[in-house]
């Protein structure tokens, strides 16, 4: 059996008055489809505000709800090393190897009650693959998320990377087509709530338009608030293999 490998993307635009439309930052992704059912997500992102931060993710999950196996990190903040980190997930516990220049060497061996949901290691392509926790069979509304592990609770991601464990709340609103520079797309729009007094900082109302589809493909999202910021995609290609 062959396996898909997806191809894209992503510009960061601002949208504050004083730069609107200007690009701040953009990632390119690779998201591989295994035939057993694993997803592998490559991810290299740029943000070009100072300091600027460069990050390049290697995240493992399962396709059928997006939950966690194992995920590698490295991170630079204005040019000079962050951290770097492992992270592997597994019935009743969690593991963390990490490095960063803060704190120097960190290990976390975190027990769980539960499977861990979601890890956010930052991509923006990744807050697309999140909404595979909400239960379409819901209808439009809203769902709980706890257990909800982050590599960094900066909205940046630009600390750790680390172990923050957090929840907040899914808002779907329901199913639209949309036109984003990669083309014309049925979509599923989404809505990240709840953050207050989970993270350190309240993140700001935040949207995300997903494929209408298994693959929950990031078609754009925009964050309002103090960050005002817009992430479209702008290229993608699909190609399947024997």
């Amino acid at each position: 059996m062959g396996h898909r490998v997806i191809q894209g993307r992503i510009d960061y635009t601002s949208r504050k008055p004083e730069r609107l439309g200007q690009i701040r930052g953009r990632e390119m992704f690779t998201l591989t489809c295994q035939p057993d059912g694993t997803d592998v997500l490559l991810a290299h992102c740029e943000i070009d505000d100072t300091p600027k931060v460069t990050r390049d993710v290697c995240l493992a999950l399962r396709h059928v709800d997006s939950s966690p196996i194992d995920c590698s990190v490295r991170l630079s903040v204005g040019g000079r090393f962050e951290g770097s980190g492992w992270m592997r997930f597994a019935k009743g516990y969690a593991e963390c190897e990490t490095f960063n220049a803060r704190d120097g060497r960190i290990t976390q061996e975190l027990e769980t009650d539960e499977p861990v949901g979601w890890l956010q290691s930052h991509p923006i392509v990744g807050d697309a693959l999140l909404m595979r926790l909400y239960p379409l069979e819901q209808g439009p509304g809203v769902h709980s998320l706890k257990n909800v592990f982050l590599t960094s609770p900066d909205h940046r991601g630009a600390t750790g990377p680390f172990f923050f464990v957090t929840s907040f709340d899914l808002v779907y609103v329901g199913e639209e087509e949309i036109q984003v520079a990669a083309g014309t797309f049925p979509a599923r729009h989404f809505q990240v709530t709840g953050t207050a007094g989970n993270l350190p900082e309240e993140h700001p109302p935040y949207d995300v338009w997903c494929t209408a589809d298994d693959d929950y493909l990031l078609l754009k999202a925009s964050a309002e608030g103090y960050m005002q910021t817009h992430y479209e995609l702008t290229d993608i290609s699909i190609e399947q293999t024997p």
